[in-house]
């Protein structure tokens, strides 16, 4: 076969692994030098197996691993210049933070070379006063950030990530997703990050693939992947909570009038000219309003109020017609929302999203 394209740090190409009680099917990915690219899924969807065979802790059945253009499918973790994080951080409770630090750099020869390497990515993360305390006496974010001093310490042409954020509190983590963006913005490491969090997948990533039941489903932008997802499944899971079935009754100049399921025609860029719909419509999207004046809104929606859950700094408002809205508190304030109340749900056609159903 050809040797995979140079810009393209990893491809990973028709891999298939059975573990009998489950399987990854078909992978097929490319991920270019220097790019943040988040696995996104539930769980049980095979991210960290997945994750687990990149970095050769297992061998595929079939298929192909390559990285900077060599093929590693069948070479020892320790031969593919990989750093990997776990969730628990994984560190050797019995050594200090500069021990575990400097445990990947001992293949080196040069003793000096390792411990100005270990002293200068201690400074660039801000831990060297913890160099001689034990894991233990750590907080999880103190450990998660040895944890990733540990792994680029050796240099690694990638970064591996498995849901490195999920064990910490709200705020270490927006802290940590910080420190992993300047990670890869300074130092350059092109990263893979596995996780169920869709706000972590939305902040860190440059592209996205969604992962279920050990397949991957769409890949593309945070935009694509949030606000054009390929079906009904990646809908539902990213997010999407106005789901409707329809079917395409005109279309004029790239604009397609969808007849749906809530006894209304609704507007959405698309190219469809005819046949059966799902339309996808973000909650966030939606605006509600007391009294129609003049709006850029294709669609306008009339609708009773029938639920209404606090979330935070938004609201949560279901309508009678089955519609979802995400609203601000202040929103809410200025009309007066409250359940009972009758409000107009309006929306561009640009904000709607069809596809074959």
């Amino acid at each position: 076969m050809d040797v995979p394209d140079v810009a393209k740090m990893m491809e990973i190409i028709n891999l298939y692994k059975d573990w009998k009680e489950f399987s990854l099917v078909n992978i097929n990915l490319e991920i270019e030098k220097g790019e943040y690219f988040v696995i996104l899924g539930p769980t049980g969807a095979g991210k960290t197996l997945l994750l687990e065979t990149i970095a050769g802790f297992y061998f595929p059945d079939s298929g192909e691993v390559w990285i900077e253009r060599h093929d590693v499918t069948n070479l020892a973790p320790e031969k593919r210049r990989i750093g990997f994080i776990y969730q628990d951080y994984s560190l050797f409770p019995h050594f200090t933070v500069e021990e575990n630090i400097e445990f990947g750099l001992k293949l080196r020869k040069s003793t000096d070379t390792n411990r100005k390497r270990m002293k200068e990515i201690m400074n660039w993360l801000s831990i060297s006063h913890l160099a001689h305390r034990y894991p233990n006496t750590l907080s999880g974010g103190e450990q998660q950030k040895v944890a990733i001093a540990r792994a680029i310490a050796i240099e690694p042409s990638i970064l591996l990530l498995d849901e490195p954020l999920a064990a910490l509190d709200l705020r270490t983590r927006d802290y940590l997703r910080e420190e992993l963006r300047r990670v890869k913005s300074e130092l350059g490491i092109t990263m893979v990050h596995v996780t169920h969090d869709q706000t972590e997948a939305m902040v860190l990533a440059d592209r996205i693939a969604v992962m279920m039941r050990g397949r991957i489903m769409q890949v593309g932008t945070p935009f694509e992947i949030f606000n054009k997802p390929q079906n009904e499944e990646i809908a539902d899971f990213v997010g999407v909570e106005n789901i409707l079935s329809g079917v395409v009754r005109n279309n004029e100049n790239g604009v397609a009038e969808i007849e749906v399921d809530m006894e209304c025609n609704i507007f959405a860029v698309s190219n469809y000219h005819a046949g059966k719909v799902k339309v996808f419509i973000r909650p966030e999207d939606i605006i509600l309003v007391e009294k129609m004046g003049k709006s850029s809104a294709r669609n306008v929606v009339k609708g009773k109020i029938e639920e209404m859950s606090d979330m935070g700094p938004l609201t949560r408002v279901k309508m009678d017609n089955s519609l979802v809205a995400l609203i601000t508190k202040q929103s809410r304030e200025n009309i007066g929302l409250r359940e009972g109340k009758e409000v107009y749900a309006t929306f561009k056609a640009t904000s709607v999203h069809a596809v074959r159903g």
